[in-house]
């Protein structure tokens, strides 16, 4: 009976329904009104647990504190990204370093003649003399002036024409033997023609790296409109894309690969090329450097200017290697 009774304080009467007169409800379905309370506690313990919430009184129920999550530690994701990539840069590092270090110690040993290749460190003391008085600043700035007009003009000529000679293959097949005699012929041998057709001047310096630059930048272009993937082609095509749509959405993208190998290369043999052309006549620019030193027996001067060019040249292709991977961060890249 107490059973009963504790189950009926969950339920209300409904209004509207009350029993008829003189009918009166059993003991045991009582209204709550008219019950007393439980004496027991464990009953009474029993029942508030299986009561129903209150009913809504028209204010906003307090929200249930929520527990703030642990902050995810930071350290532990940087940590080992710093080490990877001190590990990659000690790994890249590691050759250059032990070349210097057997420049360094081979002449205090006496490995090699020390008059003709002294120690890394009288080479650094020199280039950082050249660095305090100017004279480097001066000289590259010429060398770099020169190289990059030329291989500027070069990229801006030969990749428009290797596409176009690329994209029409009977004009690929009608110029490719004259092409060929062009790259074959070594600009370094046309050096003596330029300085008789255009003089010693700085006009004569940039065309000659014009043309030394011209010949990998076209030949590598052309290459790369005549290798695209032919399924990419017929793609296209199945899609009924116009042949300047073709051109600019399948040809061009897929060449830039290929393209960019040859202006890498360009980028290189613009530096030989111009260096050698100093060295016959120039009155500024590091060949020039390089020459007047080994001319006064200058000789960590002129392996200062050595090292100057080199570093150059590396800053320039990975200048080239970032521009490459801009423009073709399209492609997929490879999974091992």
């Amino acid at each position: 009976m107490s059973l009963a009774s504790s189950s009926s304080t969950r339920r209300k009467t409904p209004e509207g329904l009350k029993p008829p007169e003189g009918l009166k409800p059993p003991e045991g379905l009582k209204p709550p009104e008219e019950r007393g309370t439980p004496n027991t506690g464990t009953l009474t313990t029993r029942t508030s647990t299986t009561s129903a919430p209150p009913a809504s009184t028209g204010e906003p129920a307090a929200a249930l504190p929520i527990r703030p999550g642990r902050p995810r530690p930071q350290r532990a994701s940087v940590l080992p990204r710093v080490l990877r990539a001190a590990l990659t840069g000690a790994t890249k590092s590691v050759a250059i370093v032990a070349l210097l270090l057997a420049w360094e110690l081979a002449p205090r040993f006496g490995l090699v003649d020390r008059t003709f290749l002294p120690p890394f460190s009288e080479v650094a003391q020199a280039w950082w003399e050249l660095v305090a008085n100017g004279q480097l600043a001066d000289n590259a700035r010429a060398s770099l002036v020169r190289s990059f007009s030329g291989f500027g003009t070069a990229v801006a000529v030969s990749v428009p024409l290797g596409l176009l000679i690329g994209w029409y293959r009977p004009v690929a097949d009608l110029l490719n033997p004259l092409l060929q005699v062009f790259l074959n012929t070594a600009a370094l041998a046309l050096l003596p023609v330029f300085v008789l057709l255009l003089g010693i001047g700085e006009t004569s310096k940039i065309s000659i790296v014009v043309y030394a630059c011209a010949w990998p930048i076209l030949f590598n272009t052309i290459s790369a409109v005549r290798t695209v993937d032919p399924t990419l082609l017929r793609l296209a095509k199945s899609m009924n894309l116009s042949a300047p749509r073709l051109f600019q959405k399948v040809i061009l993208p897929a060449s830039v690969p290929t393209i960019f190998t040859g202006i890498r290369l360009a980028g290189a043999v613009s530096i030989v090329v111009l260096v050698a052309a100093e060295m016959i006549g120039a009155k500024a620019g590091l060949g020039y450097l390089i020459n007047a030193s080994q001319y006064n027996f200058a000789i960590p001067q002129m392996y200062a200017g050595i090292v100057t060019i080199s570093v150059i040249g590396v800053a320039f292709n990975q200048l080239l290697v970032a521009v490459e991977k801009r423009l073709s961060s399209w492609r997929v890249p490879a999974t091992s």
